[in-house]
């Protein structure tokens, strides 16, 4: 005798989770709405028939609720928000129905499910967007202190305003200044230093990380690549042989424009917002410096600046530097030059 196998389709908020349950034929078990808390989704579990086949969109909250199923040994995948248009184009939409569409895409096999990285890389994933969102307070808080000295009408060093020994002979040279602004500038920078010692703990809790060590070092093997470019690289790709082929990670990264084809016509659109933002914005900082330390790149920019403008040139190396970060992320070697291999 076959055993039936059923289907949860779980619509996912911050609070509560609206759940349906169905047959492979589609026949309605239950459904309902839990409070989304760790007991109540293993109650759910252990009141609804085994085995069953878990779908739900990827949203914020979806991380701990898809590793807290996994760990009761429950089969769980994560649809891709952008692809599951038939919830986004209902007529009709509640979080009962968006539910019961899950339910349905997913016995269906029309269930775009998205990759989910293990779960210590999403750990440390967030460990690196946290990194990153100090380093753009950091940058706010100069530019701020800079935006109040040139309201004062102070002059100073535009290159040596952020250097720790110019900032204070500076604030001690300050006369006709209000009071008040001495006291924000010397806030201003006690921040900046606080925020540059804890990203620099973070990163290099990082990089020293026993399951990214060494596959930093190989991929800051490649001329041009920096510990955060690897570290970006790793932990927001997570698994390199998710992708098969480079123009698979470059459309990952962001890093092509939009195509539209129709009718025999094709039309190139600007670079694609489906993408990484993390990825995409590292890999563009990178591809303007590379070409400075490596050779290949060099090259690449300067063919693509003689066919078109800068931003062609950068876009071309940052494609380049994507198939170098997964040859060597794949084949776990070091990155070797063309010139070094022909001797």
């Amino acid at each position: 005798m076959t055993q039936t196998c059923y289907y949860v389709g779980m619509d996912v908020h911050k609070r509560t989770i609206s759940f349906c349950v169905k047959t492979r034929d589609g026949e309605l078990v239950r459904k309902g709405k839990i409070q989304s808390t760790k007991s109540a989704l293993k109650e759910l579990v252990e009141r609804t028939e085994q085995p069953l086949t878990i779908a739900m969109e990827a949203t914020l909250f979806s991380g701990w609720i898809y590793d807290f199923l996994k760990h009761l040994g429950q089969d769980v995948d994560v649809g891709h928000p952008y692809k599951l248009r038939a919830i986004a184009d209902a007529k009709k939409k509640n979080d009962e129905i968006d539910a019961e569409t899950l339910a349905d895409l997913r016995r269906t096999d029309f269930f775009p499910k998205c990759y989910m990285a293990p779960e210590e890389i999403r750990d440390l994933r967030s460990v690196l967007r946290f990194r990153n969102l100090l380093v753009r307070v950091m940058v706010k808080m100069k530019n701020s202190a800079a935006g109040m000295l040139m309201g004062a009408g102070v002059e100073y060093s535009k290159e040596k305003l952020h250097g720790k020994r110019y900032f204070n002979k500076l604030i001690d040279s300050l006369d006709d200044v209000p009071e008040s602004l001495v006291r924000m500038l010397g806030m201003s920078r006690s921040s900046v230093e606080f925020f540059q010692d804890l990203e620099r703990t973070l990163k290099n809790g990082l990089v020293w990380h026993p399951l990214l060590r060494e596959r930093i070092e190989l991929l800051m093997s490649i001329p041009g690549v920096g510990e955060i470019t690897a570290l970006t690289w790793a932990l927001e790709v997570g698994e390199p042989d998710r992708f098969k082929r480079v123009r698979d990670a470059v459309s990952y990264c962001g890093l092509c424009s939009a195509l539209h084809s129709s009718a025999g016509k094709t039309r190139r659109g600007p670079i694609s917002k489906q993408r990484n933002e993390h990825l995409q914005t590292i890999l563009i900082e990178a591809a303007k410096l590379a070409p400075r330390w490596n050779p290949q790149l060099r090259e690449v920019h300067d063919r693509e600046l003689g066919r078109g403008d800068r931003n062609r040139a950068t876009l071309a190396v940052a494609r380049k530097l994507v198939a170098y970060l997964m040859a060597v992320d794949k084949s776990r070697k070091p990155f070797v030059l063309r010139e070094e291999e022909s001797d």
